[in-house]
Order: C-alpha cells, then structure tokens, then sequence
C-alpha cells in the first residue's frame, strides 16, 4: 500500500512494464520466424516439385490413350499424310513441329497447319480435353492460347505446355511396327533397337510415347542425357 493524498491505498503500476512487448522480445519472434521459414521453404519447394511431377505423369497418361483412342477410331496416327510411314516426334524444341500439330487434331480444332478443315478428324471427336494455361505469355499447365516464347522456345498457340512451360515430347508410331522410336535416348536405360532409314534407333515397344524434360527444360540433368535422378517424366518408365 501506500499513500496518495493523505489516504492509503494500492499501488499504481509502472508504464513501463505494461502488457505491451519489448523491441527485443519483438526481435526474438521476428528472428524465430525466420528461422521457422527457412527451414520449412525447402519442404514446401519439395511438395510444390512434387505435385507438379504428379500432374506431369497424368498429363502423358492421357496423352498415350488419346493417341490409342485416336488410333482405334481411324486406323492410323494423328500425324499428317507425309508423316505415314516414319515414326513421328512432335514438341521437340529444336525440332520442325509443336506439338500443337497433334492435339489440334486430337481436339478437333480446325487450324492452318495438319489439320485444315478438320482434314484428319473429320467426326470432330475430342480424344483429349484439357484446359487453357492461364498466362498467354508464360503458359504453364495446359494449353498456350496465343504464339509464345518461354525460356527463349517459341511454342505455337494450341500446344500443350507442362507444369515448367516446357512442350510435351510426344512420339507416335506411325509406321506401324508396335516400336515408337526414341529420338532422345537416355543413356542409363534399356532400348530395343529398330532398323530403318538410318537406323538402328533405340526404341520403345508402345504405339506413342510422351514425355517432360522436367524443371531443368533439359534432357537428362543439364542435358546430360541421362534419366535416372534427373527431373524428367517419361510415360514409358
């Protein structure tokens, strides 16, 4: 007790230790955060990697049963007159064709490339559905809905793009022999080889064959042309 004008009573407490926190205990929890976000941001980037990993597999999934489906319907592959007979790669970013060509049709789109007027999916049947990326500039995860650049490739309005901005790979069977060529083969894995043309090729037994050269947009590790412990995602593995 003490007393304040002539009469007892409690003491009044101090401003200075109210309930209010400190600058250092302030610091302290700030410091801690940090530390909390650090450790925890490689964890999230690994669950982030993962789910993307995850999508890409479903992606080639469906990918290889449209081009099947396709192949049951019509009797042949998804691929231009020219291109019957010689196994065909598309989404190739130094090579002559997006992948675009391919899913026009397998969409039913009417473009000015392979598929003009709906010339090789005449009943205008969708084999594949999926939806539009969401940035016509950068497309990620789905469809490139204008002409864009992503990571210096061009890719053509139409292709399907993956979670990395990088086009599908995707090869198909069109000459006929159950063997889908490999035009990147890995060099830590197991091909059988098919003669033909300048061949022998390492290839694959299935009627196409999809595939993500992952976060790198790399074949292999920093194009090392190897598979195992590389970001890629193949159908066919």
């Amino acid at each position: 007790m003490d007393v304040r004008n002539g009469k007892p009573g409690f003491g009044i407490r101090d401003s200075r230790f109210g309930g209010g926190f400190t600058l250092i205990e302030l610091l302290v929890v700030i410091t801690v955060i940090a530390i909390l976000m650090a450790l925890l941001f490689p964890a999230f980037k690994g669950v982030q990697d993962q789910a993307k990993r995850t999508q890409a597999k479903n992606d080639l999934t469906q990918i290889v049963t449209a081009v099947n489906a396709y192949y049951t319907e019509y009797g042949k592959m998804p691929v231009d007159d020219t291109k019957q007979g010689v196994d065909t790669l598309v989404g190739d970013p130094n090579g002559s064709y997006d992948n675009a060509f391919v899913f026009d049709i397998l969409r039913a789109i009417d473009d000015s490339n392979w598929n003009s007027g709906n010339k090789y999916n005449p009943k205008q049947i969708t084999f594949f559905s999926g939806v539009d990326a969401k940035s016509a500039t950068a497309p990620r995860s789905g469809f490139a809905t204008q002409d864009a650049t992503v990571n210096g490739v061009p890719i053509k309005k139409g292709g399907l793009v993956d979670p990395w901005g990088g086009e599908y790979l995707v090869s198909v069977d069109s000459d006929y022999d159950n063997w889908t060529q490999q035009f990147f083969s890995y060099t830590d894995l197991t091909y059988t080889t098919k003669t033909g043309g300048a061949g022998p090729w390492p290839a694959v037994q299935a009627t196409a064959t999809a595939s993500s050269w992952g976060k790198d947009g790399k074949f292999g590790t920093n194009g090392d042309s190897k598979y195992n412990g590389s970001d890629d995602v193949i159908s066919w593995q």
